[in-house]
């Protein structure tokens, strides 16, 4: 039987949320509403997660002390990673000794690294994928770019948000996406994966929530992304039905195959009834803040709920809604947003405002959301709101 205390007392389940970012950040919000008393850890101070938790720490999530350090102190009923940037190997010794990682220790090992989750999809599973060679080096990368053939698309096997990924388009491009790749990784310079270009007609998050009931599935997202990083997503993503059963046996496969409980954002490739496994991240994804306006339960109330063992009887949908990212460029300590009275004054529509204080160069800093009709008018509507936001520097 299912039970929750009261935050800051003997009785309160405990969270320790690795990342601490604008998806831990809600995901806090949800434990917060279900009295979890949540701690956030990350890389810098004020993160927007640390805006809204308990207690904070700031470390190198890649040292493993210091990460052993902090969930020695605290003795979390959950440990719940948020980035890839995360000392794994120590998450898979503190999983032996008795601590909860969700949704899996392994889980978590794999995921984290481009090459462990594509050898198990494609190797283990037997999931279609893309071709795909590992490079270690420069020589390495040459050989495997020259193999897979151009164009082709080099990612970090650690990394987010697409950072360090890039499209070689000719021999031209060669060079600057190996500089990339290797300033790009969440733990630096190191291993990359060549994949080749695949043709597809969109692209997909299938939200997977592994629950106490079973596995459920969201409807499909579709999304645009400029070098790897979210800009907007839509749900649903209209589908034929045997793309979406094809899908969703896909989803099942891989989360099942990682095992514990929480939200999975598996994302793919799809050409008519074709589907092509691209990569799983064992946590909320951006393309599923959408979730925030499309349904009752967001992925991350989902989430909360699943990690809690806390039943999900059903998903309901609202209707069609789209999402877009509202990112700042230049340099600055401190960003404002005008014009907001304009931006809300359109029927359905919400937004989010992260709290990052700092931008160096471009930056995500919120999130724009709406629910209409269709899909169409959704997307026209955050396109709409856009366009009125003022972003100050």
């Amino acid at each position: 039987m299912a039970s929750l205390g009261t935050a800051l007392t003997p009785s309160a389940k405990k969270v320790l949320m690795l990342g601490s970012g604008e998806l831990g950040k809600e995901v806090i919000i949800e434990f917060m509403r279900l009295g979890v008393e949540v701690v956030a850890v990350d890389r810098y101070p004020n993160a927007p997660g640390m805006q809204v938790a308990h207690r904070s720490y700031v470390i190198n999530m890649l040292d493993a002390k210091a990460l052993r350090e902090v969930i020695e102190k605290e003795k979390p009923d959950f440990i719940v990673p948020e980035v890839e940037a995360i000392a794994t190997p120590a998450l898979l010794e503190l999983e032996k000794e008795g601590f909860n990682v969700i949704p899996t220790a392994r889980a978590t090992f794999l995921t984290m690294n481009r090459e462990g989750i594509r050898r198990l999809a494609a190797e283990e599973l037997g999931l279609p994928t893309s071709r795909y060679r590992f490079a270690a080096n420069h020589d390495e990368f040459v050989a495997a770019v020259k193999e897979i053939g151009i164009p082709c698309v080099v990612k970090p096997i650690m990394s987010s948000s697409g950072h360090g990924q890039s499209t070689i388009k000719s021999a031209d491009d060669v060079e600057k996406a190996w500089q990339e790749a290797q300033s790009g990784g969440r733990a630096g310079a190191g291993k990359v994966i060549v994949e080749a270009f695949v043709d597809f007609d969109y692209e997909i998050t299938l939200l997977t929530v592994r629950h106490v009931g079973g596995t459920s599935y969201l409807e499909p997202i579709g999304h645009h992304q400029v070098d790897g990083d979210y800009q907007e997503s839509w749900q649903p993503q209209p589908m034929t039905p045997a793309a979406k059963a094809k899908a969703q046996e896909i989803a099942l496969k891989i989360t099942s195959a990682l095992g514990g409980r929480g939200i999975f954002g598996v994302e793919m490739f799809i050409k008519g009834d074709q589907v092509i496994f691209s990569e799983v991240s064992p946590r909320p994804h951006d393309t599923g803040m959408v979730t925030m306006i499309s349904q009752d339960l967001s992925e991350f109330a989902l989430h909360a709920r699943a990690i809690l063992g806390l039943p999900i009887p059903n998903i309901c949908f609202h209707g069609p809604s789209a999402s877009k990212a509202i990112v700042a460029r230049g340099d600055s300590d401190s960003v404002s947003f005008g014009n907001i009275d304009k931006v809300l004054a359109r029927p359905d529509t919400t937004m989010r405002i992260f709290g990052k204080k700092e931008v160096r160069g471009h930056r995500r800093v919120g999130v724009l959301l709406a629910r209409a009709a269709s899909v169409e008018e959704a997307k026209k509507t955050v396109f709409d709101m856009y366009g009125d936001l003022e972003i100050k520097l």
